[in-house]
């Protein structure tokens, strides 16, 4: 129910009727309504709006400091409105019919439901796998890169063959020793891989490698190794 309703039914000026609302809502004897627009054919007028239980109070004390006479009209307006959104009682012929339409309608719940869970059951099995297979691309990956580490063309550690192939670029027979006199300058220590032409040979770190050379095993053999 609006405040332009409650104008009409006692015969009050809308705005006397608002003044009253926001008086009584200051004073905090009823809580303010919510205020919403209404077109009219000259310009949209704001009025409170009154819902609910709450607002069924609120507006029998709006009434009640307005015009007490009117409240019983009030009461009568309010269940007049209330019985308008009450669902109509059904005829007895009307019975078997609803309790087929509800039987229908608990049949096509069941079904939709058997339906989500085969769904989801599908797609938990679905992300099982690929997450096993994610798992087991992962893990060759890393054996990949493992090994690539222990041949000394990695991205945390490369041989000067390794750096001088991808790079194309050839450091000299002393290439190596600007990288050694680095690792022993900074206390870093040097692995050795193998090699099939002198059996073992230093690989050197990326840090020493960035620092000497200027150059990033990442960049160098890529992101994830797949150049080396």
């Amino acid at each position: 129910m609006s405040s332009q309703e409650i104008a009409d039914l006692v015969g009050k000026r809308h705005d006397n009727v608002k003044r009253t609302i926001e008086s009584l809502a200051a004073g905090r004897v009823i809580g303010l309504p919510q205020i919403e627009e209404i077109p009219t054919a000259t310009k949209p007028v704001s009025v409170y709006v009154f819902s609910g239980a709450k607002g069924k109070r609120d507006s029998l004390v709006v009434v009640a400091q307005l015009s007490p006479e009117f409240t019983g009209a009030l009461v009568d307006r309010w269940q007049h409105l209330e019985q308008q959104v009450q669902a109509p009682a059904l005829p007895g012929d009307y019975i078997s019919a609803l309790e087929h339409l509800l039987e229908s309608k608990r049949s096509e719940q069941l079904a939709i439901e058997q339906r989500d869970q085969a769904i989801e059951t599908k797609a938990e099995i679905g992300s099982r796998r690929e997450a096993t297979a994610m798992a087991t691309a992962s893990a060759a990956v890393r054996q990949a890169n493992q090994l690539k580490e222990e041949l000394g063309r990695g991205l945390r550690q490369a041989t000067v063959a390794a750096v001088e192939k991808v790079a194309k670029r050839k450091l000299g027979k002393q290439g190596f020793r600007p990288l050694k006199n680095w690792c022993a300058e900074n206390g870093v220590q040097v692995p050795k891989v193998h090699d099939p032409r002198y059996g073992w040979v230093r690989s050197w770190p990326a840090s020493a490698w960035a620092a000497v050379y200027q150059i990033d095993l990442a960049d160098l053999f890529g992101a994830d190794g797949e150049q080396a």
